[in-house]
C-alpha cells in the first residue's frame, strides 16, 4: 500500500541513518517507489545536527555505526521527548541488543537481510501512528 493511501496532510518524510551507502541507496529507492520522501544520513551525529521536532515522520537506523550507535540515537530521541517512530534495521542478531532497542522505544527491530514486505508493513504501521498522533494534536 503506498504511503499516499494513508490520510496525511503531506507526503511522509523518513530519515535513514546508516553508515553503509549501499543500504542507504536501496532503502531510498524503495521508499521513493512507495511515494515516501526520504533524507539519508551516514551517521547518527549527522542526523542529530539536522533534527527538528515534527520534521520527520519516521526514522530507520542501523545499530552498528561509527560514533554513536543506533541505540544511542534511540536513547537521544527519547531523552528529548521525540515520539517519532524508529525502525531498527541491523545485522546484529543478539537478543540482548534487540531487547535494548525495544526498551529504548524502537517501533520494530528487523535483522538483515530484510524482507521488503516486512519492512513495508512496519513502515506503514509507523506512518499510521505518526498520522494518528498529528490528527490528535
Amino acid at each position: 500500500m503506498p504511503a499516499k493511501d494513508i490520510c496525511l496532510s503531506r507526503m511522509p518524510l523518513v530519515a535513514i541513518v546508516d553508515d553503509d551507502e549501499a543500504v542507504r541507496e536501496a532503502l531510498s529507492e524503495l521508499l521513493r517507489a512507495m511515494d515516501v520522501a526520504c533524507r539519508t544520513f551516514d551517521r547518527a551525529e549527522a542526523f542529530m545536527a539536522e533534527f527538528e521536532p515534527d520534521r520527520f515522520d519516521c526514522l530507520i537506523t542501523d545499530v552498528s555505526m561509527p560514533g554513536l550507535s543506533g541505540i544511542d540515537l534511540l536513547r537521544h530521541q527519547r531523552s528529548i521527548g521525540s515520539t517519532m517512530p524508529l525502525i531498527v534495521i541491523t545485522a546484529d542478531t543478539n537478543p540482548a541488543t534487540r531487547s535494548r532497542a525495544i526498551r529504548c522505544g524502537a517501533h520494530a527491530y528487523l535483522t538483515k537481510p530484510i524482507e521488503t514486505e516486512v519492512l513495508l508493513q512496519h513502515l506503514q504501521s509507523a506512518l499510521r501512528r505518526t498520522a494518528f498522533r498529528s490528527d490528535a494534536e
